[in-house]
């Protein structure tokens, strides 16, 4: 009887740092070789040589969607793939990358002198999702490698992930974790999307929101609280709180 051919896996890599598939070899010995008792990684550029032209069960895409020519690349791999997952806040929302939408000379900050060069040009950073569809998203930068698994974990039982839709704060509270306005700090908890188990504010970091806002977050509350609380200045609280939400708001 020939042996169960296991699920394929592959990575994809667009507009990004790849610090979203760097994060994954950080699960360590354990994890990695229980996934690859029931996975098989047939594309992987920050770990092998070997590509694929075949058929593909679970499509991993880190990066955002920010030139035309990209689209077809994109649908390709959306045609080859069985289920596409949008890797990091980059491939979700646009992420970091998207704060060049809101800035028209952002090359020259960039590139310097070599900011006309042709290769650099690209246009407006978007979630992958605006060219084509996607089944999962793995919200964060870097992605949460715990989500991850609870996707891949689903699929090979044949359910489905759903994300909480709850803020950051409500994992603070159970991991009774002081909060950084009490500690005169800034954060952005209140409205970021939780799921990442908050290790930040855990660590002494303020949140800030990489995984995105929950819906209808009240982004003049937040803005008012930063202000009022954490001594930024208008224009100060509203450019914190696009740093990974350029996309999300205006």
């Amino acid at each position: 009887m020939p042996a169960t051919r296991k699920p394929t896996l592959a990575f994809f890599d667009f507009a990004s740092c790849e610090g979203c598939q760097i994060e994954f070899t950080n699960f360590g010995d354990a994890a990695t070789l229980e996934l690859l008792s029931h996975v098989d990684i047939v594309e992987f550029r920050e770990a092998m040589t070997e590509t694929t032209d075949q058929r593909i069960d679970f499509a991993l895409i880190e990066g955002s969607y920010t030139r035309e020519e990209d689209r077809a690349r994109l649908a390709e791999i959306r045609k080859r793939a069985r289920v596409v997952i949008a890797y990091g806040a980059c491939a979700s929302t646009g992420g970091i990358n998207a704060l060049k939408n809101h800035q028209d000379d952002f090359a020259d900050y960039v590139y310097g002198d070599d900011a006309t060069m042709s290769h650099l040009r690209s246009g407006t950073a978007r979630p992958i999702s605006a060219a084509i569809e996607v089944d999962y998203e793995v919200l964060g930068c870097p992605m949460s490698k715990e989500e991850l698994l609870n996707v891949i974990s689903n699929l090979l039982h044949g359910t489905r992930y759903f994300a909480p839709t709850y803020p950051v704060c409500v994992q603070c509270k159970r991991r009774e974790t002081i909060c950084r306005y009490d500690e005169g700090d800034h954060c952005m908890g209140q409205v970021a999307r939780a799921g990442c188990g908050a290790p930040c504010p855990a660590d002494g970091v303020p949140c800030e929101a990489c995984r995105g806002f929950v819906e209808d977050a009240n982004l003049p509350a937040l803005e008012k609280v930063l202000v009022e609380r954490a001594g930024f200045s208008q224009k100060r609280a509203v450019g914190k709180s696009r740093m990974f939400t350029a996309n999300l708001r205006s």
